[in-house]
């Protein structure tokens, strides 16, 4: 069996880099030194989920779930507390500060009214009858100017780098790259993985160059299945792994980051167990456990001789969940405590 580096190496030569690969490095350089030069720490933030295309010319791909809610929560919140946010994210997913009204959530129509009505005789731009403002609803504008103020604050001080991706190649390519850009902030650099990365994939070799046609399927020979189902036409993939990149970052594409990954489970018996497996298979410094049913009101922070659940108050105090706070907000400043812990370790070595 091959070991992971011959995998990558594999990997990264068998499988065309994205071509927006160069322009997103720029980006990502540029960022990267404009920050470093003001002394200020970088978070590279990934965030939904990784396609994997079944054609080259893609009509049908594999799907990871996630619409990126922990990701866009979390970028608002290291903003807040003063880092440089790059967000890696799946294409189309939800975005920091937009989130708040997104088709998926709150459509921002739902936001606006029309407001005032002209006088008689009065006319608009065109020459025709003058129509009325669009504005925001009274109830909804302290919280609108608040997200509006974080946005552009973020815009204007140049604190948050977009950075799309669609498929794995594409998220791995642009991982390995941005994680190489930021190799000069050393121990200031923090990595925040929780994009839902595919662990499967279709090699170049194997793909078909156009769109797979139901009349070319074969009729299946393992005639009728245990479930009930009879023969017929069945679609068959043969997927091969994605090569763990994880150990990879830590020990030669950013070293001297600290590493934060996520793991989902749906099974609460084995959430404690798979982190441990992770953290032990991967030396990085955390592992934030959470499971599919509670993940917005409870995750299990796993580290090296500890794990401590952080979960949402209830109104009664006690630990449960609670709609009008963002389990984000307690996880990003426990996050940031353990980096500042590591920066002080390091600094007292040095």
């Amino acid at each position: 069996m091959a070991d992971s580096s011959t995998s990558e190496s594999h990997y990264f030569s068998s499988n065309p880099p994205p071509p927006t690969l160069s322009q997103h490095t720029a980006q990502a350089n540029a960022f990267v030194t404009h920050h470093h030069a003001h002394s200020r720490r970088v978070v590279l933030l990934t965030s939904g989920g990784t396609t994997v295309p079944l054609e080259n010319q893609t009509v049908r791909f594999i799907d990871n779930f996630s619409a990126g809610t922990r990701g866009a929560t979390s970028a608002e919140y290291f903003l807040s507390q003063g880092y440089a946010v790059i967000f890696l994210h799946r294409q189309f997913s939800l975005l920091p500060f937009s989130r708040h009204y997104s088709h998926s959530t709150n459509c921002f129509l739902d936001f606006l009214s029309e407001w005032g009505r002209i006088g008689e005789g009065e006319e608009g731009e065109d020459g025709g009858a003058a129509t009325p403002d669009v504005v925001v609803k009274a109830k909804y504008r302290r919280e609108m100017l608040s997200v509006l103020r974080k946005y552009r604050k973020a815009k204007e001080q140049k604190l948050l780098l977009l950075l799309p991706f669609t498929t794995v190649t594409s998220y791995l390519f642009t991982l390995r790259a941005i994680a190489c850009e930021m190799r000069c902030l050393g121990n200031e650099a923090l990595f925040y993985l929780a994009a839902a990365v595919s662990d499967f994939f279709v090699p170049p070799d194997r793909m078909a160059e156009h769109k797979i046609q139901s009349g070319d399927v074969p009729e299946s020979t393992s005639g009728p299945s245990p479930g009930g189902g009879g023969g017929g036409k069945k679609l068959v993939i043969d997927l091969d792994p994605v090569p763990k990149f994880l150990k990879r970052l830590v020990e030669q594409w950013a070293p001297e980051a600290m590493i934060v990954s996520f793991k989902l489970e749906t099974d609460p018996a084995l959430l404690l167990k798979k982190c441990n497996q992770s953290l032990d298979r991967y030396a990085h410094h955390l592992v934030i456990g959470n499971i599919l049913a509670t993940r917005k009101y409870e995750v299990l922070f796993v580290e090296e001789g500890s794990a401590q659940w952080v979960r949402l108050p209830t109104s009664d105090g006690n630990s449960g969940g609670n709609e009008e706070v963002e389990i984000e907000s307690l996880i990003v400043p426990e996050v940031i405590k353990r980096h500042e812990k590591m920066l002080a370790r390091k600094a007292a070595i040095h």
